[in-house]
């Protein structure tokens, strides 16, 4: 005889389980939101649950989970930009724990460590670095001024070097930094145990490409997506037995279907790996329009991508986007229209799904202007 099946087993197992999450949002009117995230299958509501005013242009966000502290690095030139400590509670409350000077135009930064935070500073062509936690005493731990020789190929967008984001390696034993003024990818050996960084050999990158964000496929490959080319490269990385590790391109991509030419005025904004797939977001493409996009590839086991999908990112000028651990809930961050947006995503197949929550957040932006929503985090 067959065993007998509970039918609210069964009926249980078929549903959607409802879902609870916290995102941090930061806006470059100077405020860092929480918002929670609750329900199920396509039923999905945001509301806001905390603000907090940090002052300066927040432009990225960095979380870590262990200390609960949101870093958020400050993108105006003007005044006396600020590096900021956020504490966030579990019921996403937030509150100013720290903060530190940094020079001017900080776009990114990331935690090493153990107990550093290194930052890319666009306008004033800088990399810092600094040993946490943050307070008002704080000063850089090092500070690297970048140079080049003349004008690059694009001479409006590159007339001085402007790293855009800093990356650790997987081993962590590295740092490299995507140089849209520069055409470089700078790459920095790190001491563990001081935080010292020191320069290794830079890659140099196609004339007029503007690398600007960077992802890891595994120890061995790096996809750096190009803002004034619109396209992804995949690099093979190698890590000699001593010194600095080295790149070597293998693959370059649009990022739209057909690997056709983006139209004029497209940007790409940032990029993701998660599992077998690679996303970019896609800044001015109207591919949706008014809304930009969402470009999605496959990736093989030797990092060979292959064009997946393009879709809606539910708003223009999709900064940043963040997946969540479980693979299933994408949420982005499109600045001009300064909404928030989740979109599901299938974890088997990669593909990009409906949208199921949108929200504004603060006042809309203007195109090609620092304002509006910069940056989207899952507190994960």
């Amino acid at each position: 005889m067959s065993p007998r099946i509970n039918p609210l087993l069964l009926v249980s197992a078929l549903l959607d389980v409802a879902a609870t999450a916290n995102i941090f949002v930061s806006h470059y009117s100077g405020t860092i939101y929480s918002l929670t995230l609750t329900g199920s299958g396509s039923e999905y509501t945001l509301t806001q649950n905390s603000t907090l005013n940090v002052g300066g242009q927040p432009s990225w966000m960095t979380f870590d989970s262990d200390s609960r502290i949101i870093y958020a690095s400050d993108e105006s030139t003007s005044g006396s930009p600020q590096l900021t400590a956020t504490s966030a509670s579990k019921d996403g409350k937030l509150s100013l724990s720290g903060k530190a000077t940094q020079p001017g135009g900080g776009v990114h930064n990331v935690l090493y460590g153990p107990g550093y935070i290194a930052v890319a500073h666009y306008q004033t062509s800088t990399i810092s670095t600094y040993k946490l936690p943050l307070s008002s005493g704080s000063s850089a731990l090092q500070k690297f001024t970048l140079t080049m020789s003349g004008k690059g190929t694009n001479p409006s967008r590159q007339d001085a070097p402007h790293p855009h984001e800093v990356i650790i390696d997987p081993t962590g034993n590295f740092l490299l930094s995507p140089d849209l003024g520069a055409d470089l990818i700078r790459i920095y050996s790190i001491d563990k145990s001081t935080g010292k960084l020191t320069a290794c050999p830079s890659f140099v990158e196609v004339g007029g490409t503007g690398p600007r964000h960077g992802s890891f496929f595994g120890e061995d490959i790096l996809y750096i997506g190009n803002e004034l080319a619109n396209t992804v490269h995949a690099l093979t990385v190698t890590y000699p037995t001593s010194g600095c590790l080295s790149l070597s391109r293998i693959q370059s991509l649009t990022t739209l279907t057909g690997n056709k030419t983006a139209p004029s005025g497209t940007k790409v904004g940032e990029v993701h790996v998660k599992d077998k797939f690679l996303y970019v977001s896609n800044r001015r493409d109207l591919s949706f329009t008014p809304n930009d996009s969402m470009a999605s590839f496959s990736l093989d086991s030797a990092g060979k991508m292959t064009f997946q999908q393009i879709t809606s990112s539910g708003g223009t000028y999709p900064r940043t986007f963040s997946i969540n651990k479980a693979g299933d809930l994408v949420v982005i961050g499109d600045q001009t229209t300064a909404n928030v947006v989740v979109v599901k995503r299938d974890p088997a197949t990669g593909l990009l799904g409906t949208q199921v929550a949108s929200m504004r957040i603060g006042s809309v932006g203007q195109a090609e202007n620092d304002n509006g929503l910069s940056a989207v985090l899952w507190d994960e």
